[in-house]
């Protein structure tokens, strides 16, 4: 019995090596050959995945495609993981408004197109629509490894794409649940693609500020061991655990992957960490091309000739002329927004994600997966040469575009650069965006602490009832103890939002000899208004462990109790959690003098 049962299991093993063995032996000889032809590596591995695959005669090489596929999304996780590690904060604020008016209008520009498209081929709306959505969403894998193999990751524009394609993969949450709603309703609502978005940005929020919090601290602590594979595995442990606790959530693993990344990028230990993580993650990453290459059927391309060749046509132009013209638009030279949009003329990974959801639900026909495919592997190919094409295609519409032209795009620019505050206005500005964004912070924890027990409590992970019979009294308890973890948050909140509003007050109210009591009052609406609709959104978050009305009044009344006698420790608990990310933050990287063993 015990041999019977662990044959299967060995043969599928020795086809596993096989398969793997054919894979990084193809890829490594093809590659070699495209290095010293100087052409990018990432298009060897797609070349060596159509040379193996299952659609190049005589026969296939590779058996097991679906255990490829599983490899190939890990390659996904550890690129983007990878992405994290180099990527800032700090630079993301610098360039963020650009990025935002890019990745939006690139997205509503690409969704239009498509579904123009799909109609224009007499194609169903549903499959129109998926169309477009798989259009607008560029690949954050592809781009990142042309910029690799090209050498241009610290360039200010890559950082500008890398921040594009960050706020893509988060609205592409969102156009998820979009299409999920149009598919299975038949209507597109609205309300829950805002809700949908609205939960991620809690979740990140409250992900970023907790993981900066704990996960540097643990890393540098197992790092002072100077063990390479107890570093590593604690890196692997915290990247997959992330992953699968985002996949929980509902949301994509490439993108906790990215957010861990960021996370473990606060570690003093990063150098250390991006060094071990460097041959992982080009191994998965090798594999993740190649399956792409195996995806591609030749026949495909006959038989959907024209609308792979319109729609590849589309995404290039498209998405070029989107990204750049919107790149410009927000302020950046017209040589860096032609770099730009000439990086991002691809699709990918979220493209398949979006064509795999419209076969899951059955709402697309059969042929619109293996055009994604098909548009993926061609835009994937010419992706490094469009890279390598950008500086001289702007230098040749600079020297044709007409002086007066090119002296007015130049003094727009120069505008849209200068137009920032200065002396105390500057000040003032910096320091309520600053208030601002520690308010919303803070109400994204609250958001997330209550959000975070209802779902705990409806997937009966924390369930109460198994010691308190009495259900409203299990939901008065959980809601009670969220509101009590939360106290630290509500007092920074409404203090930061008092502090504006009496700058505010002091600033703009002018009520003659009414003005003092005015601004007082003013000073006193406005955070006890946003701390109440805060309570109201939090109530609505967590409504089904609200406690009935004559608990809940017990709970804040108890809530209003701590606060009374508590109000100098929660105040400083909430000082110390803050000089704590701080100095996370500001730490220096690199690790310099630590010995390097095994």
């Amino acid at each position: 019995m015990c041999r019977s049962a662990s044959a299967p299991a060995a043969v599928h093993t020795i086809a596993f090596l096989r398969d793997l063995a054919v894979i990084m032996l193809t890829a490594g000889v093809v590659t070699v050959v495209f290095h010293l032809l100087r052409q990018p590596v990432v298009l060897g591995y797609i070349v060596a995945g159509v040379l193996i695959g299952p659609h190049t005669p005589p026969y296939a090489l590779v058996t097991d495609e679906d255990t490829i596929h599983t490899l190939s999304e890990l390659g996904v996780v550890f690129l983007l993981f990878s992405l994290g590690l180099e990527f800032s904060l700090r630079r993301l604020r610098q360039v963020g408004a650009t990025a935002l008016v890019a990745a939006l209008a690139g997205i509503v520009t690409m969704l239009w197109l498509g579904y123009e498209i799909g109609l224009a081929f007499g194609w169903r709306t549903l499959d129109a629509l998926f169309l477009g959505a798989m259009l607008s969403i560029s690949s954050t894998t592809i781009t990142l490894k042309a910029f690799e193999d090209l050498g241009l990751k610290k360039e200010h524009f890559a950082q500008v794409v890398f921040a594009i394609l960050i706020i893509e993969d988060v609205l592409a949450i969102g156009i998820l649940a979009l299409l999920s709603s149009a598919a299975v309703s038949g209507d597109i609502a609205a309300g829950e693609v805002l809700r949908t978005l609205a939960g991620l940005t809690v979740f990140l929020v409250a992900a970023l500020v907790i993981g900066i919090l704990a996960v540097p601290r643990l890393l540098d602590f197992v790092a002072g061991f100077n063990r390479n594979e107890m570093l590593l595995v604690a890196v692997l442990g915290l990247l997959f655990g992330f992953c699968l606790l985002v996949a929980r959530f509902g949301y994509s693993t490439a993108l906790g992957a990215f957010v861990i990344g960021v996370i473990v990028a606060e570690a003093r230990a990063l150098r250390r960490i991006e060094r071990l993580i460097e041959p992982v993650r080009d191994m998965f990453s090798a594999i993740f091309f190649v399956a792409i290459g195996l995806l591609l059927d030749p026949r495909v391309l006959v038989a959907h000739a024209l609308p792979i060749a319109v729609i590849t046509l589309v995404v290039v132009l498209g998405k070029v002329l989107s990204r750049a013209l919107f790149a410009f638009v927000a302020g950046q030279s017209w040589r860096t927004a032609m770099r730009v949009g000439m990086s991002l003329a691809q699709i990918g990974e979220f493209s398949f994600i979006i064509v795999g959801l419209g076969a899951t639900l059955h709402a697309t026909s059969d042929f619109l997966y293996p055009i994604a495919v098909a548009v993926s592997a061609l835009t994937t190919l010419a992706t490094p040469y469009l890279i390598r094409a950008a500086d001289p295609l702007a230098r040749r519409v600079r020297a044709a575009t007409p002086h007066g032209v090119r002296r007015v795009l130049q003094m727009y620019t120069s505008w849209l650069q200068g137009l920032r505050f200065e002396g105390d206005r500057a000040v003032l500005a910096a320091l309520v965006r600053r208030i601002l964004l520690q308010a919303f912070v803070n109400f994204c924890l609250v958001a997330a602490i209550f959000g975070g027990g209802a779902y705990l409590a409806n997937r009966r992970i924390l369930d109460l009832r198994a010691w308190v019979a009495n259900a409203a009294l299990a939901n008065a308890l959980l809601w009670g103890a969220a509101l009590v973890l939360s106290l630290p948050f509500l007092i920074a909140a409404y203090r930061k939002l008092k502090a504006l509003a009496m700058m505010l007050a002091e600033a703009g109210v002018r009520a003659g000899r009414h003005t003092a009591r005015v601004q007082r009052i003013v000073a006193e609406i406005i955070p006890a208004a946003s701390t109440a609709g805060m309570l109201l959104l939090v109530s609505a978050l967590s409504s089904s462990i609200l406690p009935p009305a004559e608990l809940l009044v017990a709970v804040l009344a108890m809530g209003a109790l701590i606060l009374a006698l508590l109000w100098r420790t929660l105040v400083k608990l909430h000082s110390r959690l803050q000089i704590a990310l701080l100095e996370t933050l500001q730490a220096d990287k690199g690790e310099p003098g630590v010995r390097e063993t095994r």
